[in-house]
């Protein structure tokens, strides 16, 4: 219990570290953005990310108990390159001033790792 107490509490210092950060360096950060930002993800976790675990989940519970971690462990790794790689992919960040700027084929190399993945898996099975 103390444990978890003190883990509490520093991770309630390092919010508000963060949270005055921001607003002392307003100028720099545009809180108003990062209000934005932080309301969008929220809304993107609890209507696009929860419902989307939850239904891959009752699909995998049809899976013979042998598959389930093995496919589990693939969804999972693909989940996350996806999240990685969608800024990216989407070109947030591109500047038609810099094309050095996001200048990798994105979707391609996202196949190659989901495809690569997905053997794994297979061969995991």
């Amino acid at each position: 219990m103390r444990a978890r107490i003190t883990a509490y509490a520093a991770g309630a210092g390092l919010i508000g570290t963060g949270l005055i950060g921001l607003l002392t360096h307003a100028a720099d950060t545009r809180p108003t953005a990062w209000v934005r930002w932080f309301v969008g993800a929220a809304l993107a976790h609890d209507l696009v990310l929860v419902p989307a675990v939850l239904l891959v989940g009752a699909l995998i519970v049809r899976l013979p108990d042998s598959y389930r971690r093995p496919v589990r462990a693939g969804l999972t790794v693909a989940g996350c390159a996806v999240l990685v790689v969608l800024p990216a992919l989407l070109g947030f960040g591109r500047s038609a001033d810099n094309p050095s700027a996001l200048p990798l084929p994105y979707g391609r190399n996202l196949l190659g790792v989901l495809a690569g993945s997905a053997l794994v898996t297979i061969a995991w099975c």
